[in-house]
């Protein structure tokens, strides 16, 4: 059930961005009246699932899921069709309209990309708010679970304060990649403010280690399950764990430092249960545990019990449009960011770049509308920067070719098209078989 529910958000979320994308290539098509021959859900190679031709177009859905496409008369595409270029132009086609109404066709698809995804910050601001803990209101700093911020000088306990001069007002889920992507970040330690130099390969640095949340909030030590074997029958689901070997602890990280100094011990601890407080015996094992799942507390809980301090921030509809915009233009600024380390062979990154399983990944086993629009604006971000990209079959390279053609007032020939568009797409398919063979080593190591 649970790979069924990841499968149907990543197959919406692509069927919802690639038809709209493709609809920003038709409708001005359309308006120019230029011909559209196939308006496609996915690439139909020798056949396809579905197909309707409704006017001049034929809509339909193709069986291989690596995108969608429209097909535009007169036009050198990935469909390649020479012998229709081979006739006199014709008043509907393509290569027959202005260069600024091409110029128009081609962007069409970035751009309702970008406004795709501007639209659903607007409007999850406007529906859900903003739900945060305050940076300041972290008493007690982040946990730090991954070893290498932690060797360079981001450990448990502090707090991030600002990003390459940039203030970090709340923890959200943006935080992590902010200092990925850094390359100073300022800390508060007991009071004391410390700048950390980030590496130019912590991508390639923390891809070695193994994986795991490498921020967040620090949370207390809360029973989920006594495992069957487990000697710790004192224990119950949902006690909260307040001392151990006579030592107060408030998070489970502390706890884990006594329980790797007393192994194979018996020790005294005491937990909150029905909000009283309940002395036991613990024994220890071999390895450091009490053989015991955890569990987990609500953001409201941990409100109740004096961990953190949630707040809530409402948007009517007119607030919430500048607020959207805000957070699609800092994704999009990030999104660049991460392009320009995959770009640079010193930071490691484009040994990380991931294919089709990757995006799979990203979704969540449980259904999540929430989750689901923040990961499909992403997404919609990401398919229109790299649909930007200057090269040849992608709609980027399409504009490059225009643009030199509206300046210089030359158009290039149909043969240099033709090259051009075998070489971006041989380029294509090279990065899709890199990424998706990043997948296959990285799931082939347990990376």
């Amino acid at each position: 059930m649970e790979l069924f529910i990841k499968l149907s958000q990543f197959l919406l979320s692509l069927s919802l961005l690639i038809i709209l994308h493709e609809l920003g290539h038709f409708i001005p098509a359309k308006l120019f009246k230029t011909r559209v021959e196939k308006f496609y859900l996915f690439f139909d190679v020798k056949y396809s699932l579905l197909k309707k031709k409704i006017g001049e177009t034929e809509y339909g859905i193709g069986w291989l899921p690596l995108g969608g496409y429209v097909k535009i008369s007169g036009m050198i595409d990935e469909s390649m069709d020479k012998e229709q270029m081979a006739l006199p132009p014709q008043p509907w086609e393509f290569r027959s309209k202005p260069a600024w109404q091409r110029l128009i066709i081609m962007l069409g698809g970035v751009t309702v990309n970008f406004i795709l995804a501007f639209v659903i910050y607007i409007g999850m601001a406007f529906t859900y708010g903003d739900t945060y803990i305050a940076m300041e209101d972290l008493q007690d700093g982040l946990l730090i679970e991954n070893p290498v911020l932690d060797k360079i000088g981001i450990k448990t306990g502090d707090k991030i304060l600002a990003v390459d001069g940039e203030k970090i007002a709340k923890f959200d889920t943006d935080i992590i990649m902010k200092v990925i992507l850094a390359k100073k970040v300022l800390i508060e330690r007991n009071g004391a403010e410390a700048t950390v130099t980030m590496p130019k390969d912590l991508v390639d640095q923390l891809s070695k280690v193994e994986k795991g949340s490498l921020i967040s909030i620090r949370m207390p030590f809360v029973i989920g399950a006594v495992a069957a074997e487990s000697r710790n029958t004192a224990l119950q689901p949902k006690d909260l764990i307040l001392s151990l070997n006579g030592q107060k602890i408030k998070y489970f990280d502390e706890a884990k430092t006594i329980l790797e100094a007393n192994k194979s011990k018996s020790i005294a601890a005491v937990v909150l249960r029905d909000q009283k407080e309940v002395p036991v015996s613990l024994q220890i094992n071999a390895e450091g545990k009490l053989g015991v799942q955890l569990g987990g507390l609500g953001m409201d809980s941990l409100e109740k019990l004096g961990y953190y301090k949630i707040r809530k921030q409402e948007f009517t509809f007119f607030e919430a449009i500048p607020v959207g915009i805000e957070k699609g233009k800092d994704q999009l600024i990030g999104y660049g960011k991460q392009l320009k380390m995959i770009f640079n062979p010193d930071t490691g990154a484009y040994k990380q770049v991931g294919g089709f399983k990757a995006i799979f990944d990203i979704f969540p086993s449980t259904w999540s509308w929430e989750v689901f629009w923040r990961l499909t604006a992403l997404l919609s971000i990401m398919l229109g920067v790299m649909n930007l990209l200057p090269i040849p079959a992608l709609d980027g390279g399409h504009v490059m070719f225009l643009l030199y053609e509206i300046v210089s007032g030359k158009k290039p020939s149909d043969k240099f098209l033709e090259n051009a568009q075998m070489v971006g797409f041989v380029l294509l398919i090279s990065l899709l078989l890199f990424a998706n063979g990043n997948d296959i080593y990285k799931a082939i190591i347990g990376k």
